[in-house]
């Protein structure tokens, strides 16, 4: 068992639960923009207002009589994904991707057919998924056609970019691989493995798996040094457009990468968590402090927020642990 003491967590610029709960998220984050993020379809109608990417909205069903329109509303559409407006950790997300006759394809391979394609609609109205059991709507966006520039490094499950932003600026990042322990989800809670990436560069930095430091993925043998996340000024920009948008001083952006449509903001967080700081081995103390003094002398747009996080949050010259 590894035991460390509060002086030991300073030094490393650890924050803990109770100063971000109290000081970074009750100090930055009013309680009445929470839904901005907290409820998914409003997330979407304010990216699309602000024109940031997001994956295709398709339809909304609100009512229970729009899930026995499900079969003539989808029949153009060969892939989609089903999910609940107000749902969290993932309950209650249907991913179709393809079609069998009259029945859909999960990417297992199993069918649903019409008669589970409503039920699970009618289920997400009913509020089975979403905080609290209130009634919620069911968003049916389009299927995400993931970049293979990832292939290996997750295990069925495909990867996503946790992207944490401080007052607009982007302060650490980590994406998220699932393993067989996780089956197939990216929860690191779970067994997924975490992997830090360096804000400067998009390079990988540590990766860790049930807070334990790896460095070759688990089930695909993949190195995890060997990550690379493409486009990098690009995640960052969106995620740092999220400030804006939300008017939420400490939250989380999480992103993936379409094979043709480049990075899309998947989901926002105003309370994301900490095991960011274990997967970069570094704290988020002393770049939340930085961009503190920075934000009280300048207003920066995005593209120059980035730019500033680029530069003064890399390890490559520091540390040495990333080679061009």
């Amino acid at each position: 068992m590894l035991i460390t003491t509060p002086a030991r967590l300073r030094k490393r610029n650890i924050i803990g639960m109770n100063k971000r709960n109290v000081i970074y998220i009750g100090q930055n984050n009013k309680r009445k923009y929470y839904p901005r993020v907290d409820d998914k379809l409003k997330t979407k109608v304010l990216a699309q207002k602000a024109e940031i990417a997001v994956p295709r909205l398709i339809g909304v069903a609100r009512y229970q009589s729009h899930a026995k329109m499900l079969k003539e509303f989808l029949a153009d559409e060969p892939a989609f994904v089903i999910k609940p407006s107000k749902g969290s950790g993932g309950k209650g997300i249907l991913v179709i991707v393809g079609r069998d006759g009259d029945c859909w394809l999960k990417p297992s391979g199993e069918k649903v057919d019409e008669r589970g394609l409503r039920r699970h609609v009618s289920d997400i109205l009913s509020g089975l998924f979403s905080l609290g059991g209130k009634p919620d709507v069911a968003m049916i966006e389009e299927l995400v056609n993931f970049s293979d520039v990832f292939d290996g490094f997750s295990f069925e499950g495909v990867p996503d970019i946790r992207v944490i932003v401080y007052k607009g600026y982007p302060v650490m990042a980590m994406t998220r691989l699932s393993t067989r322990a996780s089956d197939g989800k990216a929860n690191l809670h779970q067994g997924a493995v975490g992997v830090g990436i360096d804000i400067g560069t998009g390079f990988a930095l540590n990766a860790v798996q049930n807070g334990r430091p790896i460095e070759i993925h688990p089930d695909t043998g993949k190195v995890l040094k060997e990550l690379k996340v493409p486009d990098w000024a690009r995640f960052l920009e969106l995620a740092a457009q999220a400030y804006e948008m939300t008017e939420l001083g400490y939250l989380g952006a999480d992103i993936v990468l379409d094979q043709e449509k480049g990075p899309l903001i998947l989901e926002l967080n105003a309370r994301p968590g900490l095991a960011i700081q274990v997967a970069n081995d570094h704290g988020l103390e002393d770049r939340i402090l930085t961009v503190e003094e920075e934000f009280r002398k300048v207003s920066r747009r995005p593209h120059e927020r980035v730019v500033f996080a680029m530069q003064n949050f890399t390890r490559h010259d520091r540390e040495g642990e990333i080679d061009n």
